[in-house]
């Protein structure tokens, strides 16, 4: 019936809605450091079965196809994608890029994911008492804490994570601490909450830390920041594919609701 078309477009119009705001979180954050686009994931729901496949009639043939009636569509999740986005120089010893797999680590509070959250953004910078935290509203220290004395004339960070620092009347580097970087079996499990930041989840799986560069952990770039994975391009073209999807099940809104107007008219 008719109104089986309305409920199946009302659910694809639905849908569309959730899709066109992850497109429209993807652009926004097209030039946010680290950031990671995600998609939205659709499934059909349930169907009506009028006539199962395979039923013998009454001349003893098979049937060869069933009947069935959809009820519509849903969005089953949203992917984060987590391919590699562009290197951006710039210079500044603190600013960090992950060359592969891998996060930072930051404290955040402990009713958010147990005082560690994760996150591919690099941009770090000295908070009051030295040390290394994240260059944003919140300041979030990074995991395990690094330190540096205000008499530093020069800091450097190699591909392991070693860091290093020059003081006045030195002429060779000290090493003061070490970062380590997270990896996940399934990160496309992890939470999302905001600041660029993830956090462990069932689905996630628990994290693996060490040493960058090791076990299949990416390297530090010191100088670099990754720039947003999101393809401007791409996201243009899933938001015009939406909108005319949009538009079509508008269309069968319309078209359901003249049949009914028309049955209604009926006369016996």
């Amino acid at each position: 019936m008719a109104v089986i078309a309305l409920q199946s477009a009302a659910s694809g119009l639905n849908a569309l809605n959730a899709r066109l705001d992850v497109i429209a979180n993807n652009i926004a954050n097209a030039n946010t450091t680290g950031y990671k686009a995600s998609r939205a994931n659709f499934q059909d729901l349930l169907y009506v079965e009028r006539a199962q496949p395979g039923v013998e009639n009454a001349n003893g043939d098979q049937r060869p196809t069933g009947l069935y009636v959809g009820l519509g569509v849903k969005v089953s999740g949203t992917q984060v994608e987590f391919s590699q986005g562009s290197p951006i120089s710039t210079d500044q010893p603190l600013d960090m890029m992950i060359d592969g797999a891998g996060f930072f680590q930051v404290a955040v509070d402990d009713e958010l994911g147990g005082g560690t959250a994760y996150t591919r953004a690099g941009n770090f910078t000295l908070n009051a008492d030295g040390e290394i935290v994240l260059a944003n509203d919140q300041g979030r220290r990074l995991i395990p804490t690094i330190t540096l004395d205000e008499d530093v004339l020069q800091v450097d960070v190699d591909r392991n994570g070693r860091v290093f620092v020059l003081r006045p009347g030195q002429t060779q580097l000290e090493e003061v601490g070490q970062i380590e970087t997270a990896t996940f079996i399934n990160p496309t499990g992890l939470r999302q909450v905001g600041e660029n930041l993830f956090v462990e989840s069932a689905a996630s799986g628990p994290p693996v830390t060490g040493e960058p560069g090791t076990d299949s952990r990416g390297g530090i770039q010191s100088g670099m920041l990754e720039s947003s994975n999101v393809d401007p391009t791409r996201e243009l073209v899933n938001l015009i594919r939406t909108q005319r999807s949009y538009e079509l099940n508008s269309q069968t809104i319309r078209a359901a609701d003249q049949a009914l107007q028309t049955i209604s008219q009926l006369r016996v």
